[in-house]
């Protein structure tokens, strides 16, 4: 079920070149924009995924194109990381996948926001 707002039909995938084999794979993007929904002042965080493919690998420039989707995007830190693992879990259906988004200080105070996804065993 595609989410409201969602820009999940950004993502392009491409064939896990290894499906054989449990293999991590960690993107970073420092450079991560929305907007609080509370103030409407910027925030600024990195994200950085980890997941373990099964038969898909997120390509990167779309990854690129999707996260930006979320600079003008009224959003708590909370929503943005649920958000971001549901979306790609959905999309690349990973064996394990985790997101961390690592906030900018404000008022000071740092938050460290981490979500998980591992599917049920049979």
């Amino acid at each position: 079920m595609k989410k409201k707002n969602s820009p999940l039909q950004i993502l392009k995938t491409f064939a896990n070149p290894h499906p054989h084999r449990d293999y991590e794979i960690e993107h970073i993007a420092p450079e991560f924009t929305s907007v609080c929904p509370q103030t409407g002042q910027p925030d600024f965080g990195t994200i950085r995924l980890l997941y373990i493919p099964d038969k898909l690998c997120v390509e990167l420039k779309s990854y690129k194109m999707y996260l930006q989707s979320f600079r003008n995007r009224g959003i708590f830190y909370e929503d943005v990381t649920n958000v971001l693992l549901d979306d790609l879990v959905q999309r690349l259906k990973p064996r394990h996948m985790t997101i961390i988004s690592e906030w900018t200080p404000r008022g000071g105070l740092r938050s460290i926001i981490r979500c998980e996804y591992r599917p049920a065993k049979p």
